[in-house]
Order: structure tokens, then C-alpha cells, then sequence
């Protein structure tokens, strides 16, 4: 009987809902009563974060606009490492008017032909803009020579190119953000399975996903060397843990908002310096977890 009458007193009764006007009212409610909702707290938490710091972007986007700022933020990363999901929280309740993301599927037979940059220099932001790129120039950096879709050739060209090009963009005062988001090979394979079994994320899957797993220390070669040669000091790398995808999230929320002196900065409710252990300079990423 007495274990019967502690599980009723771990739970939540009508009552219980109806007596607390607050968020804090019910967890005092459901503390009082030794319910554990450690991963509920956690979520609560993570949306107020989320929040503020999407109200900061909303700051950041408007004095962009105002001065006229031309921003490139670019989500790089093996699959699955969460660039999609990162961008979709960055823009969420941004004006698309001066914002917008890019996504470039294959090159056509006419893109094939031109300089390789040519179809993302069309992508480039105008005054008063901010660019996501879900995937990047970079692609020929790692996955195009992994999967065998580039030449020796153009890969060793657009090697040589890219920081020359990134050079110009810098000269002509348009800022450029680089992310890596970095996961493990369980972490990869796990976000996988998850993809295969959901109706609504098998979509995502793809045969070079599943290559991806089978030719990952051929892809890590690739990605140091493209570390090595085109991080600098105008357009450095910056490598985000990102095992735990909210965290992820937050952190290169408040990164993106730390490089800019923009009005109301000093008012936001939550810190804008990124956490040192989940967001770091290449150079500084000294054990890298893919």
C-alpha cells in the first residue's frame, strides 16, 4: 500500500496544473513531489537560451541592414553533424528579406564549364545582407575528392585558389564565418539509424552518407589538409563540438554574435562569449572528436 501511495504522490494531478499560474510555480510543484525531470528542465532551459539569443540575431540583422554589412556565415561539416538544424535556428525569425540561405545541388553541365567559384560568387550577399551557406566552396576541399566527383587537378587548383579568393572577399570588407561542425563516428552512425527509421528524415539518407562511414579516415586527411591550408587570420576555421546538437546550437549562436559590436549588444539577457570548450579556433582544437 505504501509503495502504491508514493506513486500517486509522484505524480501530477489536475489539480496541480490548475493551481500553478507559472513554469516556475509547476517545477516547484513537480520538485515538491521528487519527480525527476532532469531532461525536462534541460529543454526549458535550452528554449529560454534559444530565445535570447535569437532576439540578439534579430538586433544583429537590423544593423547589418543599417550599416550596409555584407556577412557570410558558413556551416561546414560531415553529414549528419547538424547544419541544417543550426541554420534553421539561426534564421528562424529573421527578415528574409536581407537574409537568405544557400544550398546548391550538383553543378549543371553550364556550371561544369565556368571557374569553379562562379556559381557561388551569384550567391554572394548584397549591402545590408547575411548569406548561410549549408555547405560551401569547400566542398571540393573534402567531399568532392573523397567521393571521386573532382579531378586531381581541380582539387589541387581550387587549393591554391580558395584562400586568394577568400582574400578578395575580406579586401572588399565582406565578413566571412567559418564553422566546422565537429561529431564522432558513433555520434555519425547514430544520427543515421535515426534518419533511416524516421518516415520524415529518411529523406536525408543518401549512399554517400553511408560512404561517409566507410571512408572516414580518408575524409579526416582531406579535412586537416584543408585545415592547414586555409585557415588564417582573415578567415580562420572555427571547430564546434557538436556531439550535443543544442549545445551546438547555442554556442555558435553567441560566437556569430560575439564578432560584432552592434547596437543593443549591451542589453542582451544572456552572455554572448561562446563556451571555449565547445567553440575554438582550428589551431586551438588540439583533440578533435572526428
Amino acid at each position: 500500500m505504501a509503495e502504491n501511495s508514493t506513486k500517486i504522490q509522484n505524480k501530477l494531478t489536475l489539480e496541480d496544473f490548475q493551481s500553478a499560474t507559472t513554469n516556475e510555480e509547476l517545477l516547484a510543484i513537480i520538485k515538491d513531489k521528487n519527480i525527476n525531470i532532469d531532461k525536462v528542465e534541460r529543454t526549458l532551459k535550452y528554449n529560454d537560451e534559444l530565445r535570447k539569443l535569437q532576439v540578439e540575431l534579430v538586433k544583429l540583422q537590423q544593423w547589418i541592414t543599417n550599416n550596409k554589412k555584407r556577412v557570410i556565415v558558413i556551416f561546414e561539416g560531415r553529414d549528419a553533424a547538424g547544419k541544417g538544424g543550426n541554420i534553421r535556428r539561426f534564421t528562424e525569425h529573421l527578415n528574409p528579406r536581407s537574409t537568405h540561405t544557400v544550398a546548391l545541388t550538383k553543378p549543371s553541365e553550364i556550371e561544369r564549364g565556368q571557374w569553379y567559384f562562379m556559381r557561388y560568387i551569384k550567391e554572394l550577399p548584397n549591402p545590408g545582407e547575411i548569406v548561410f551557406f549549408d555547405r560551401s566552396w569547400y566542398n571540393r576541399a573534402v567531399v568532392e575528392p573523397v567521393m571521386g566527383f573532382c579531378t586531381e587537378k581541380q582539387y589541387k587548383m581550387f587549393m591554391a585558389q580558395v584562400p586568394e579568393f577568400e582574400h578578395m572577399l575580406y579586401e572588399d570588407d565582406i565578413t566571412i564565418i567559418k564553422f566546422w561542425f565537429s561529431i564522432s563516428k558513433d555520434e555519425q552512425l547514430k544520427r543515421f539509424e535515426s534518419r533511416i527509421k524516421s518516415p520524415l528524415k529518411r529523406w536525408k539518407f543518401s549512399p554517400v552518407d553511408r560512404k561517409g562511414q566507410e571512408l572516414w579516415d580518408v575524409y579526416t586527411t582531406y579535412k586537416e589538409r584543408m585545415f592547414s591550408r586555409t585557415h588564417n587570420s582573415y578567415s580562420p576555421w572555427i571547430i564546434v563540438k557538436a556531439n550535443d546538437k543544442k549545445n551546438a546550437r547555442l554556442e555558435s549562436m553567441r560566437y556569430v554574435l560575439s564578432q560584432f559590436n552592434y547596437e543593443g549588444r549591451d542589453e542582451a539577457l544572456t552572455t554572448l562569449h561562446p563556451d571555449p570548450n565547445v567553440v575554438m579556433r582550428y589551431y586551438r582544437s588540439n583533440q578533435q572528436i572526428d
